[in-house]
């Protein structure tokens, strides 16, 4: 086992500033949880479903009725875990690499006990549970804008180091984005806790391992900051939606069986839930009219049902003529870009560097198809970088 002492230049963190996570660890730290010790359930008005200024009420009703029956996969602002997904597993290759065992960092007092009761409220979730495993991964606290608050984040830059690479083709944005002007209903819709429900296989668990003032710790599901976290949760999405494998009966379902490796293919004929992927956890349904929102809305369910992933009923909205997707507004007619990421774009410094002119680009193209004075001012900028 190898022990990596704080001075090591390679277990070296920038200083926190307040909410945000110090350069070079984006996406590559688990962030904790926003974790609830009650359960809140679930009210039929609690549901998000069309709007009296576009729909008649029979038509409300006939959506809220189809995902009120399963109303089982409806998870609410209080609940703290959802069920696990049905044979998706979160495992690390890390080949025949040595344990590396970081020591733990240092926490300002002032924040011990905020997070000791981050680490309960996980432990309580059976999100995590104590560890003995040889590996160690180092906690960030990552300061909110409030200056009191706190994020708690794994450092997993060694782990994924050393982690092979799974490779799955991810979505591409703009692909998605392509022509959702040309149909009239929307629904988006968050998958609840994400990443939560991937099992961890035991490998994976020891390998998850994060050291704490307060002990070792690792992960019974799958948290954010892992290297093929975002691959693995895709596939189980892609799969639920397109229906490449079939899923065994209840009785021979085994919460750790990976379908991935062992699993059936299902029958040919069946055609695509939604016609269209999805973006990790942010589920689009489009329709053309109300009847056809309605059936693939239903078909969405039962594909939920049958690999057992669950709905945040709080950031789901069903049945609008505009939702949020993936930063932008969306409607018949055409993309804008949400105001809230307008207002982070206006406030970035002007760029005075060759690198700062390609960040600056890279934020300004993410948005160009939604503003012809952008697609029109880009090439001005995109000349002066170079």
């Amino acid at each position: 086992m190898k022990q990596i002492p704080p001075e090591d230049h390679r277990a070296k963190v920038p200083a926190p500033t307040p909410d945000r996570v110090p350069q070079g660890l984006p996406g590559q730290v688990s962030k904790d949880p926003k974790i609830r010790q009650t359960t809140i359930e679930v009210r039929i008005e609690d549901l998000q479903v069309g709007d009296l200024a576009d729909n008649t009420e029979d038509e409300i009703r006939k959506l809220r009725d189809i995902i009120w029956a399963h109303r089982h996969l409806l998870i609410g602002k209080g609940n703290a875990l959802p069920p696990a997904a049905v044979g998706a597993i979160c495992d690390i290759d890390v080949g025949d690499a040595t344990p590396i065992a970081q020591r733990v960092r240092k926490i300002a007092p002032q924040f011990r006990e905020k997070v000791s009761d981050l680490l309960k409220g996980l432990l309580s979730a059976k999100i995590i549970r104590h560890s003995t495993s040889p590996w160690a991964s180092p906690i960030v606290v990552i300061i909110k804008k409030n200056g009191v608050d706190i994020r708690l984040c794994i450092d997993y830059r060694l782990v994924n180091g050393l982690t092979k690479l799974m490779i799955y083709p991810m979505p591409l944005i703009n692909d998605l984005l392509e022509d959702l002007d040309k149909v009239l209903w929307y629904c988006s819709l968050d998958m609840a806790s994400g990443f939560w429900v991937m099992s961890m296989a035991d490998r994976a668990r020891a390998i998850s391992a994060f050291i704490t003032p307060f002990g070792l710790f690792e992960w019974n599901r799958m948290p954010f900051g892992l290297k093929n976290a975002p691959q693995i949760y895709q596939r189980l999405i892609d799969n639920a939606l397109y229906g490449f494998l079939r899923i065994p009966p209840a009785a021979d379902q085994n919460a750790l069986t990976d379908l991935f490796k062992a699993g059936d293919p299902e029958e040919t004929g069946e055609s695509s839930v939604l016609g269209r992927r999805s973006y990790i956890d942010d589920i689009l349904v489009t329709a053309g009219s109300w009847d056809l929102l309605c059936d693939r809305v239903k078909a969405l369910l039962e594909a939920c049902d049958k690999w057992n992933i669950s709905i945040s009923v709080a950031k789901s909205f069903w049945g609008l003529k505009k939702v949020d997707y993936l930063g932008h507004r969306v409607s018949n007619e055409g993309l804008e870009a949400h105001p809230k990421d307008l207002s982070a774009l206006a406030d970035l410094p002007f760029p005075r560097t060759l690198r700062a002119m390609q960040s600056f680009l890279g934020s300004l193209n993410y948005y160009g198809r939604s503003s012809k004075t952008w697609r029109s001012t880009l090439p001005c900028y995109t000349s002066s970088g170079r």
